[in-house]
């Protein structure tokens, strides 16, 4: 199995599984070992009292690619630690992306960082987030 393969199948089950990014509306758009991207967007029941997209959802959004890429070695991991900064608002009706890229995987911990770009690459927000390996893979790899 190549890595890309593993990447894809660990995506696959995960997504079955997955009813909050689902009914967000979110989209799987790509994954590879130690990326994952990932698009949503904006309906008006996202908004918050200034009429634009609640941070929240924005976060969520980042959560979600964080969490496709660092569980694409079919290892079972989780977070142990996020931060983000919004730069710009989610507008009403954008399509928002979230791109995940690894920067640093030793033993079992990992540092990923997703930017949040709006429509026309505009940046919304810089998401850090921190993994940590637990015990367990999505699927056998004999399978």
């Amino acid at each position: 199995m190549t890595p890309q393969d593993r990447a894809e199948r660990a995506a696959k089950v995960m997504w079955e599984d997955d009813p909050a990014s689902k009914r967000l509306g979110m989209s799987l758009d790509a994954v590879a070992p130690g990326s994952a991207t990932m698009t949503m967007t904006i309906r008006d029941n996202m908004a918050n009292g200034h009429g634009i997209c609640h941070g929240g959802f924005i976060f969520t959004l980042a959560d979600s690619a964080f969490a496709f890429a660092c569980n694409s070695y079919n290892q079972r991991v989780v977070a142990q630690h996020n931060s983000i900064t919004y730069l710009a608002p989610g507008k009403l009706g954008e399509t928002l992306t979230a791109t995940a890229r690894e920067t640093s995987r030793e033993g079992r911990s990992g540092i990923y960082d997703v930017t949040v770009t709006g429509e026309a690459g505009r940046d919304i927000a810089i998401f850090r987030g921190h993994s940590r390996q637990i015990s367990g893979t999505h699927f056998n790899e004999n399978d």
